[in-house]
């Protein structure tokens, strides 16, 4: 969740109260400052030089395709807190409730959201869950996973899909669940919900009051919940979202300069990594750039460094210095300014652009696209969804094809390190001494959440 100091306020009451009777202090961002990078950091203790998660999604030079929102656990590759704590305690159990690299973790029991791909090209929404069994118990008890408000056009929104914090409900009940049945250990739950408007409508947004709101009466519940079990509580975030008016399409810069390479498919385009000379993997105000020719590397770093809205960019000796050295990384990693942040886009006419750039679809998209958020107008009208839905119903194959094309929609986005610390991600906590006016490093969480569980 996207928690920070700023968000906690009169919206926030349960929270307000928790950090009133605890202690917190900020937490200075993984690099980069999202999802995947800053999960593996609090779970290894180390950085992406270690773990190798670069961010959500990098090049794989072996399949010479990019990839996005993979969940192995065995995708990130250092030892992970539960090793450590079932060493000091053989009786240590973990479940790990929807934090990301989910799939296969050596943990007790977990759940994650994980859609079921028949052989005739369909996709329907599902959960992941080990043990097997747990799957279906849960959805026993709770009904479907309310796929369609974890991500897309109506996360965040009152929809007949559920209200606007169904997904993060879902969760926290079924967290409660496990409590309840196995009582694990250690209970790693995640939330979604504040990610959606903030980067849909900006922080600064007055809706975002509603959104605070809804999140704080679900975390207050979690917290009654487990310390009426007399269970520890530790409020964790993983970045903030800040303010954005500037989309930047690196990938079109390239492709002026001739150093894309862009196959035609069924008169639409789709970027060709392998013969591309170099092309950028955009990842919210991150993008890996890789270099098929090495020859020409000075050459993009000075057309980076003079792009409007880059604030930096990382060859290899400031990629070690940073902590995110690992072959996985682009030959080098670019920063945006804090207004703005990077798309994935390379085509110039929108009436080529690929299929699936109009559809939420998350692992098929050479870099992130938060304009999934929304639905255009017309593609995206309730007559053609409800068409689109019945024919998949009937057994036809259909394209959900609502998504615009616009970036200029987004108003919030994450992945640079805030310049204001009220932006920064927080740890609050009844249960161990901890320094306000020292920030913990992403790396140093690990120690945290070990000191909970060991008391030490």
């Amino acid at each position: 969740m996207g928690l920070t100091r700023r968000l906690i306020c009169e919206h926030t009451p349960a929270i307000r109260k928790f950090l009133s009777l605890g202690q917190a202090t900020p937490i200075d961002p993984a690099f980069p400052a999202v999802t995947c990078t800053a999960q593996s950091n609090y779970l290894t203790g180390k950085q992406p030089s270690e773990h190798g998660i670069v961010g959500n999604g990098w090049y794989n030079h072996e399949l010479a395709e990019v990839n996005f929102w993979k969940q192995p656990n065995q995708t990130v590759q250092a030892p992970k807190i539960w090793h450590d704590l079932k060493r000091a305690d053989d009786s240590f159990t973990c479940a790990k409730m929807f934090w990301w690299y989910n799939m296969y973790a050596d943990v007790d029991w977990s759940a994650t959201p994980r859609p079921t791909y028949p052989a005739d090209g369909s996709k329907h929404f599902d959960i992941h869950a080990w043990p097997y069994d747990l799957r279906m118990a849960l959805k026993a008890e709770f009904g479907e996973f309310p796929f369609a408000t974890f991500w897309g056009p109506v996360a965040g929104k009152q929809s007949p899909a559920g209200k606007p914090e169904a997904a993060s409900k879902w969760i926290a009940d079924a967290s409660k669940w496990i409590e309840r049945e196995k009582q694990p250990v250690l209970n790693l739950v995640y939330l979604p919900h504040l990610d959606y408007n903030l980067q849909r409508l900006g922080p600064a947004h007055p809706d975002i009051a509603n959104d605070l709101q809804r999140i704080d009466r679900i975390v207050g519940g979690l917290i009654g919940f487990f310390e009426e079990r007399d269970v520890q509580v530790v409020l964790l975030s993983e970045y903030g979202i800040t303010p954005v008016e500037q989309p930047i399409h690196l990938n079109r810069l390239f492709r002026e300069r001739g150093w894309l390479t862009i196959k035609e498919e069924f008169g639409l385009e789709r970027l060709d990594c392998g013969n591309s000379r170099a092309f950028a993997v955009a990842d919210h105000q991150v993008a890996h750039v890789y270099l098929n020719d090495t020859s020409i590397e000075n050459e993009v770093r000075g057309l980076l460094e003079h792009t409007d809205g880059v604030a930096a960019v990382w060859g290899q000796v400031e990629k070690q210095s940073k902590g995110i050295d690992h072959p996985r990384a682009g030959d080098l990693v670019v920063t945006s300014a804090e207004n703005a942040w990077f798309t994935y886009y390379y085509w110039l006419d929108d009436t080529v652009a690929p299929d699936f750039a109009r559809c939420v679809d998350i692992h098929r998209k050479p870099g992130y696209d938060p304009v999934e958020l929304f639905k255009h107008s017309v593609r995206g009208s309730m007559p053609r969804v409800i068409f689109k839905l019945l024919k998949k119903k009937l057994g036809f194959r259909m394209l959900m094809d609502v998504i615009p094309l616009e970036a200029s929609l987004i108003k919030g986005s994450h992945g640079c390190r805030p310049s204001d610390q009220a932006d920064w991600p927080v740890l609050i906590s009844k249960s161990v001494s901890l320094n306000s006016n020292t920030p913990l490093d992403s790396t140093e969480v690990y120690g945290v959440l070990r000191s909970h569980v060991l008391g030490t």
